[in-house]
């Protein structure tokens, strides 16, 4: 089983990505460990990452989700996976992979990202990322005005145990 928590930075990716990987006593990766140094920079400085930036980092996620896999490891990652066609190249043909889309608004991640200090990723580039966003159709969506526990709880509840499929909701 291959969760991947989608949405924009600051939607509580990592912090219920952590949460429900310890409550499956399973691996968990964070998209940022993929991202090349320059890739990092750029964002550090308020540049929005091309698409070209993005399809090495994708494919370095995509080795991670087919080595877990390939050895029938259930894994949490998280990644932005803001626009189709990188949610595409997340998923494996056969499927194999469950999204699950933080969903928020700007007022509210904007504030989450105003608290941040430690992290790469520069606030102003916020709205470039609302603007890149394509909303799934195929993910199981979640308010994250909830606390990590809950939201944590709706994904167990809802996506049925050895799914490997994207959940529609």
């Amino acid at each position: 089983m291959i969760y991947i928590l989608m949405g924009v930075s600051g939607s509580g990716k990592t912090t219920v990505g952590q949460l429900l990987a310890k409550t499956l006593h399973c691996g968990f990766h964070d998209a940022d460990e993929f991202h090349s140094d320059a890739n990092k920079a750029k964002m550090h400085n308020g540049i929005a990452l091309t698409d070209e930036d993005r399809w090495p980092w994708l494919a370095a996620m995509r080795a991670a989700i087919d080595t877990a896999r390939a050895e029938g490891r259930t894994h949490v990652f998280t990644c932005s996976a803001l626009r189709q066609a990188y949610r595409d190249r997340l998923t494996p043909p056969d499927g194999g992979v469950t999204f699950v889309f933080m969903k928020g608004d700007a007022a509210v991640i904007g504030g989450r990202l105003a608290g941040r200090s430690e992290h790469f990723f520069n606030p102003a580039l916020l709205q470039s990322q609302f603007d890149t966003l394509e909303e799934p159709c195929d993910a199981l969506v979640l308010d994250i005005r909830q606390t990590p526990e809950a939201l944590v709880q709706r994904i167990l509840a809802e996506v049925p145990a050895g799914a490997g499929a994207a959940v529609a909701r």
